[in-house]
């Protein structure tokens, strides 16, 4: 059950990033592939009916880890405390920019707005990402499983006085800011027409070298600060199929369908994940400074008949999300008109 649960909010994190991934990459480029304020309601309008919604993903996967894994809920709130208060902030002013800007039709707020929407969005994929990167180097965890990490210490991963912030976790923010650049603007070219398609097919254009690069070197640095990854793939050798998985969808970011190429960003990410998940496995949160220490999907679940409960009512729960969601994306396809 331990290795299911572990399965399932990786998952739920996957299906979270693709989703509102793509929100966060339309809010992130919306001031450079819209220039007027009926451009700028086309851009918001193609996430218009998903981006709340999207968010319900992350719920979910902060729920299932709540009771699949108790120990690794409190361990990571308590030591990420600061990085989810940024967090929850972020959101709530992304959500409040677009909210208003619906709402208050004022001229003279408008840039306000806007701005919030992009800064918001463009900040929230950087943490996000450098939060995966704190994940995949581990923190300074010991026999209590307790931590909190300051913003930043000497810039240097590892050690037993690492911070949020360092050249890796840094490198990973910036790679995830420029992937779900790519993918957002993958979105916007797919679900809008005439100047905003096109602007937001050359961003794309331009942003595809630039995200090969950050993974090719991202991937390396990973490799050297969590020497686990590298072992496990050494030791299950089928494990290249999750980057493989990546390759292929990065590659089809090029298709000349606009569909072809959002799903092929899409499949990227969850190369991506799934890759990292795979390297980490059984870890659930590493440690940095004693490997007894770490968290794993063994020590930080319950019993196994908490986890039986716990399925008979994960099960309806996301049986009702999916079709929730299946209606929603197919009630509000198609392509978004210039008012």
């Amino acid at each position: 059950m331990e290795i299911f649960w572990f399965c399932m909010v990786a998952l739920m994190i996957a299906v979270y990033v693709v989703l509102d991934g793509f929100d966060l990459g339309a809010g992130a480029i919306h001031l450079l592939v819209a220039k007027t304020n009926e451009e700028r309601k086309a851009v918001l309008e193609s996430i218009g009916p998903f981006w709340d919604g999207n968010e319900v993903w992350l719920i979910a996967a902060g729920g299932t880890m709540f009771f699949a894994f108790p120990v690794l809920y409190a361990s990571s709130f308590q030591g990420f405390y600061l990085p989810l208060m940024v967090v929850l902030w972020l959101l709530m002013a992304r959500g409040l920019s677009i909210e208003l800007r619906n709402h208050l039709d004022a001229p003279m707020w408008r840039p306000l707005w806007d701005a919030g929407f992009c800064v918001s969005s463009l900040l929230l994929a950087v943490v996000f990402g450098a939060a995966l990167g704190n994940v995949v180097r581990g923190v300074p965890l010991d026999d209590t499983h307790e931590f909190f990490l300051p913003l930043w210490t000497d810039w240097k991963p590892g050690g037993n006085n690492p911070g949020i912030l360092d050249w890796y976790t840094i490198l990973a923010g910036v790679t995830a800011m420029a992937a779900l650049a790519l993918h957002g603007a993958l979105w916007v070219r797919y679900r809008t027409v005439a100047k905003v398609r096109d602007r937001a097919a050359a961003l794309a254009g331009g942003l595809f070298l630039g995200v090969g690069l950050l993974t090719v070197i991202l991937s390396l640095a990973t490799f050297s600060v969590q020497p686990h990854i590298f072992e496990s793939f050494s030791a299950h050798r089928w494990g290249v199929l999750f980057p493989l998985l990546a390759v292929g969808g990065y590659a089809m970011t090029r298709a000349r369908g606009e569909l072809k190429a959002f799903l092929g960003s899409c499949v990227y990410l969850i190369g991506m994940l799934t890759s990292s998940t795979f390297g980490l496995f059984p870890y659930v949160l590493p440690s940095c400074i004693d490997a007894q220490g770490s968290l794993t999907i063994w020590n930080a679940a319950p019993t196994g008949y908490s986890l039986q409960v716990a399925l008979g009512w994960w099960l309806p729960g996301m049986a009702l999300a999916i079709g929730y969601f299946a209606f929603l994306y197919r009630r509000f396809a198609g392509k978004v008109q210039l008012s």
